[in-house]
């Protein structure tokens, strides 16, 4: 938690409305930054931090600001709010410069001052004065007169808009010559609609209105405050120079000071413009999460595109060959190793001993075509779109960066999965080498017979004398050797053909669930967390706006 909502805590209690908006705001405007529009962002910022430093200040005082335009008598209507002349009175040109401050009560409010940034020269502490008659119900009000809105000077603009963004009850003098002026509906009234509240409409200089069109001016007023969304704001009329209706207007300040609301209900106003700019831009549909289903087919797509099915063939095929090699008639078996290896043709396996048989290249492996690259693409686009339906167009624009965000790296990472990713070929199942033994063993007793049988043949060819022959049953032995030597072996060799199946079949399976496995951490890593991420981003900034929007 930052300082910031610490800071609103203390002052506000633990889990105070107001506390709860602030947070949910910072909350917004940390997980929007870099996503929304920045000009929202920062602004929302800003409210932010302008919230925290007045919650860390004193909740004693009250900041009211006189505001209006040139000759409407505002810093008239401040000096008969101070009973003092504190404030310099023109009447064809602005003649405030800066703000001044009074307050009233024994606290002169230095850190608020020094946060509204009045100077030490233009602060006036009202009991230090020798007039001892000003009202106690206002200690704690710290009164400023505020530069003319329609200065001709841009440094007074810059300085009533600061202040105007900074004090909690504002007070509009305005003049009934130029009430109607659009400069100060649109520029503050109509964008402040929501700061009802905390703000009063003062006619001043009612005294030179006839009698007879009083009531009529004050309609008119109130007509064109509705129309500024304004239409419940108190509005007073006043004579600075007579003193009419002061009196009213000071026990008007002196009850929003009493009740030590309108700070308060100024930030709550401030969060509240804030947080509906900021939904206006990140909108309010609700959360998302990736589907399975899509992940399932990025998966596919990526496997296809990194060619795993291709690999995965390939170990079927090369465990089925060396099975047969292990297992086949010796004699065809060796001729069957004069074929390439599928593996070693791909330069997955770098020869047939050791227990962790990889590859150190991929050069032979088939490139990714367009159309599997096509494939992954539109299937990433997809994720995106399915991911991102019904957010607005700046959290789909960062949900498709995010999702692209890595593709640079993605081709290197799939393929180090798959000449890194131990195939389980290098081993012959124990089975296999129990048949070569017996193979061999069968290979060498024909061969025996075999060659019995030639040195008979070639004694008999040169008469000489022959040697007897056993038998078994009337069958000559070497004769049954040979015969049944070369018949078993092959026997054998296609018996075990059935099991090479089954066998290679899983080693293929195992094969193609490891390459897969890779994938995911790929596809996880590199397009799934991105995504993730953005859309975790957008569910703080929603689940922010929620709280601050109240």
């Amino acid at each position: 938690m930052s300082g910031l909502v610490a800071s609103a805590r203390k002052v506000l209690g633990r889990g105070a409305p107001l506390d709860a908006r602030v947070e949910g705001l910072e909350q917004a405007v940390a997980s929007g930054r870099g996503r929304l529009d920045d000009t929202v962002v920062e602004s929302a910022s800003r409210v932010v931090e302008r919230a925290g430093a007045r919650l860390r200040l004193s909740a004693a005082h009250t900041v009211v600001a006189l505001a209006g335009a040139t000759g409407s008598g505002k810093s008239s209507t401040f000096n008969a709010l101070t009973g003092l002349d504190l404030a310099a009175v023109g009447v064809r040109r602005p003649t405030t410069s800066s703000a001044t401050a009074c307050i009233w009560g024994t606290d002169a409010a230095g850190g608020l001052l020094d946060w509204l940034d009045i100077p030490q020269r233009h602060r006036v502490l009202r009991d230090s004065m020798l007039d001892r008659q000003q009202d106690k119900t206002l200690d704690g009000l710290v009164l400023l007169d505020l530069p003319d809105h329609d200065s001709t000077e841009v440094s007074h603009h810059l300085e009533v808009d600061r202040l105007i963004g900074m004090t909690d009850l504002m007070v509009w003098v305005l003049d009934p010559q130029k009430y109607a002026d659009a400069a100060i509906h649109d520029r503050f009234l109509k964008p402040l609609a929501s700061h009802a509240e905390v703000m009063l409409v003062v006619l001043n200089r009612i005294d030179e209105v006839p009698e007879d069109r009083r009531s009529s001016m004050l309609d008119d007023v109130r007509r064109l405050l509705e129309l500024d969304g304004l239409g419940g704001v108190p509005v007073l009329t006043t004579s600075a120079r007579t003193g009419e209706g002061i009196p009213e207007l000071r026990r008007a300040i002196g009850r929003r000071v009493a009740d030590k609301a309108s700070f308060r209900a100024r930030l709550a106003g401030d969060v509240s413009d804030a947080a509906a700019k900021l939904s206006a831009h990140s909108g309010d549909a609700q959360p998302r999460e990736l589907a399975a289903r899509d992940q399932r087919d990025l998966v596919e797509s990526l496997a296809a595109a990194a060619g795993v099915p291709v690999v995965v063939e390939a170990v079927r095929r090369a465990s089925a060959v060396r099975a047969r090699q292990a297992t086949g008639w010796p004699l065809t078996a060796w001729f069957s190793r004069l074929k390439p290896d599928p593996l070693r043709r791909l330069h997955l396996d770098r020869g047939t001993s050791g227990k962790d048989l990889v590859a150190a290249a991929r050069s032979s492996m088939p490139t990714t075509d367009q159309v599997q690259q096509a494939r992954v693409e539109t299937t990433v686009r997809d994720l995106c779109d399915d991911a991102s339906q019904g957010l607005t167009q700046p959290w789909v624009r960062s949900v498709r960066r995010a999702s692209t965000s890595r593709f640079a790296d993605l081709g290197d990472r799939l393929d180090r999965v798959v000449t890194t990713t131990d195939l389980g070929v290098g081993g012959t199942p124990l089975w296999c080498r129990g048949v070569r033994v017996l193979q061999w063993a069968l290979f060498l007793t024909a061969l025996a017979g075999g060659l019995w049988l030639g040195v008979l043949a070639g004694t008999a060819y040169l008469q000489m004398p022959t040697p007897g022959t056993p038998d078994y049953r009337g069958f000559p032995v070497p004769t049954l050797m040979l015969v049944l030597g070369v018949a078993a072996g092959i026997l054998l060799a296609l018996l075990s053909r059935a099991l090479i199946s089954v066998g290679s079949a899983s080693r293929a399976r195992r094969a193609d669930k490891r390459l897969r496995a890779g994938v995911a951490e790929v596809a996880e890593e590199l397009v799934i967390a991105p995504v993730s991420a953005e859309l975790a981003a957008y569910r703080t900034t929603w689940e922010g706006l929620r709280r601050a929007r109240g």
